[in-house]
């Protein structure tokens, strides 16, 4: 999986690009909070840079340096922020890129924007059946999976770009939240972002991730990623799996009634598939009692929403 004759260059790191950090903290003023003695901050990581938004620099970055010019290969749905995350980065840096999508191809066809936009950047999309893609993690399949989307050489970034480097990059979320908040909430789809979050944190501070997904199985995978990565469990965090609304990439119409009302009331565009789901939880949990009277609650706003309308593919 090495490629020696590639040099590691300034011109591939990605610090070239200019990201902005820390990112912005900015509090808003929202009855829906302020009426139980809530206070709401919201943490602006989409101001990051304009294509790896979010947590997907803090995740990518890491993995940008030690792939050192090699092309990059990873893995997403259709719909995923991931793989447009991951083709911007090709694009910019100059690296080529390899999807591998879940799905039949002909069942993708044509390209819904997301994909669509991962195409204009450049990178190839290899499409893989969904029982190969559930083994995906198993070396055998994995090996195969790379062989045929020709991609042997290629640096292998898992799914969501959860890996121990990407906790790692997400640390520095939680340091930057350090004194500032009680409770930090990010909505989670892989664990890794939750994972670094609470161990950056201080002692007395807590972390709450909302899945996207359904089922309970974040909870084990977020412990393993900080098993792998510090070699015990860190920080203080829990999850609440009650807002997924179904399923990943699934809105309803409530959902984004939601969210085009917090966007009025507060100009922040807001990203339907994590985002809206997070700002969601929190307002129920608000006003169930969960985050109690005199907490400061801060949001980790870690996506834009991305135009419905797809590019033009080369």
């Amino acid at each position: 999986m090495t490629s020696p004759d590639v040099p590691h260059t300034e011109a591939l790191d990605p610090a070239v690009l200019h990201p902005r950090l820390p990112s912005p903290l900015e509090e808003v003023a929202d009855e829906r909070f302020a009426r139980h003695g809530v206070r709401l901050l919201l943490k602006r990581d989409d101001l990051i840079h304009p294509d790896l938004v979010g947590n997907k620099w803090r995740k990518l970055a890491p993995n940008l340096r030690a792939a050192a010019g090699r092309p990059l290969v990873t893995f997403g749905g259709a719909h995923s922020n991931h793989l447009r995350a991951t083709a911007a980065a090709g694009r910019l840096l100059g690296l080529g890129t390899i999807g591998v999508v879940r799905g039949d191809e002909l069942a993708h066809r044509p390209l819904n924007p997301s994909l669509a936009r991962c195409a204009a950047d450049g990178m190839r999309l290899h499409f893989v059946d969904r029982s190969t893609y559930r083994r995906k993690s198993e070396p055998e399949t994995l090996a195969a999976i790379l062989r045929a989307a020709d991609a042997a050489e290629a640096y292998v970034v898992p799914e969501g770009g959860s890996n121990s480097l990407a906790v790692h990059g997400c640390l520095a979320l939680g340091e930057e939240l350090r004194g500032r908040a009680d409770v930090v909430a990010v909505a989670c789809g892989t664990g890794g972002t939750l994972a670094g979050l609470a161990a950056g944190l201080a002692q007395d501070q807590r972390a709450l991730g909302i899945p996207v997904l359904k089922g309970d199985f974040l909870a084990a995978d977020t412990a393993e990623l900080q098993q792998r990565t510090f070699g015990a469990r860190r920080g203080t965090w829990s999850l609440d799996t009650r807002f997924h609304f179904g399923g990943y990439a699934r809105v309803p119409d409530e959902l984004g009634a939601f969210a085009a009302d917090f966007e009025s009331r507060h100009g922040l565009p807001v990203e339907h598939l994590y985002v809206a789901k997070l700002l969601y939880g929190l307002v129920v949990l608000t006003e169930e009692g969960a985050i109690p009277p005199g907490t400061v609650l801060a949001a980790v706003i870690t996506g834009s929403p991305f135009p419905s309308a797809p590019p033009r593919v080369p």
